[in-house]
């Protein structure tokens, strides 16, 4: 029987959740017991029957010939009339109905944008995505897709990339929206976060989508910021491009709370002959977050520029930035979510070092010490920033 190593199945273990996560919330319809429900409420208070975003109980006029339409134009492609009164009939119509978006697929395949963004089904393919909700949006869906398959699998080519970046630019705007939430939610956040490796293809993804959900200002600007500090210049280029400049003044900002190693203090004392043995921190359950020794601000701090630090012995300063609830990781005391991107590794040499992110960030909940040996000793930690 094949082995896999630990870290393979892990992935695989994530995406699989990510792609159960997915499914759950775009197939989330009321279940026909609601709809029962709901049609007996409606009876009573002489209502007309609702219709979820997802799928209308009862198409709109308009929208009834819709799906009967598209199955014809799938036939005869090439039939000019056919093509013509499907085109009609999907103009005519605001959101079609499940069904009828549930053929996005079936178009996508039978044109594919490799032969050409001009076919007749190509066209109506836009159409239908530009309509149909998120849940059963064709193109939206495609880049969740992309993503979990990219958790596991090889790098796309560039044809699909450029059916990705047709997909996501035909999505609509709430397709668009919830497309750019499967982006952030599956690849910006796991790119922002400390020992999560990113793979190559989840990596061309980003470099391709990214730009487009940040036209659309679908991209959380902590997040952003926080995945173009993990991943650096060289690895990311597009991410860190796609940070807005901006002037802030700084100046060093003392921690409102500090946690971890005694004494812990003595880390912003303004004295480098006091220190903080900081490898000897006991391991806890929230090491993984707040390390040896926490520096935590409340409120967040809004901008940090720079950290120095003094040190004897080697390790690494990570960030923990708050994001959008549900993505990223979760502190399950504070409630809130994260990612904790690492600022630099500092070598400890017991002289000042500067540590500069490779772009500023943003709703910084505190700054954390990771140590990487047994004999290391905080001096001095200074975090230049702004509240």
């Amino acid at each position: 029987m094949r082995r896999f190593p630990l870290r393979t199945l892990l992935l695989m273990l994530v995406a699989l959740a990510a792609f159960a996560r997915l499914y759950w919330v775009t197939h989330r319809d009321a279940s026909p017991g609601a709809q029962s429900e709901e049609r007996a409420r409606n009876d009573a208070a002489g209502k007309a029957p609702s219709a979820t975003p997802a799928s209308p109980l009862v198409p709109s006029p308009e929208c009834r010939p819709v799906e009967r339409a598209l199955n014809d134009a799938l036939r005869a492609p090439q039939d000019a009339r056919v093509q013509a009164d499907a085109r009609q009939k999907l103009e005519a119509c605001p959101q079609p109905p499940s069904r009828a978006c549930e053929l996005g697929a079936a178009l996508s395949v039978r044109a594919p944008l490799a032969a050409g963004e001009a076919a007749p089904l190509r066209g109506l393919l836009a159409s239908l995505c530009e309509r149909c909700p998120p849940a059963a949006n064709t193109c939206a869906q495609s880049v969740g897709q992309a993503f979990l398959a990219a958790a596991v699998g090889g790098v796309p080519d560039a044809a699909a990339l450029a059916e990705l970046r047709w997909a996501l630019e035909h999505a609509g705007k709430q397709g668009t929206e919830a497309a750019c939430d499967s982006l952030v939610r599956l690849g910006l956040a796991p790119a922002a976060q400390s020992g999560t490796p990113v793979s190559p293809a989840v990596g061309a993804l980003l470099a391709e989508l990214a730009p487009l959900c940040a036209k659309a200002d679908h991209l959380p600007d902590a997040v952003l910021r926080a995945a173009a500090a993990q991943q650096g210049l060289q690895a990311a280029p597009k991410l860190v491009a796609l940070v807005t400049a901006s002037n802030v003044e700084t100046a060093p900002v003392e921690p409102d709370q500090v946690t971890g190693a005694e004494p812990r203090r003595h880390a912003f004392d303004g004295d480098v002959n006091t220190g903080v043995p900081v490898s000897n921190a006991a391991p806890d359950k929230r090491w993984a977050a707040d390390g040896a020794l926490r520096a935590g601000y409340a409120p967040n701090l809004k901008h940090l520029a720079s950290i120095r630090i003094r040190a004897t012995g080697p390790g690494e300063l990570r960030a923990i930035v708050r994001t959008p609830q549900g993505v990223g990781l979760k502190d399950p005391e504070g409630g809130f979510s994260f990612v904790n991107p690492t600022l630099c590794r500092f070598r400890g040499t017991g002289q000042w070092e500067l540590c500069t992110p490779t772009v500023p960030l943003v709703d910084v909940d505190a700054v954390s010490v990771f140590p990487e040996r047994s004999d290391v000793e905080l001096k001095e930690l200074e975090i230049t920033g702004a509240r």
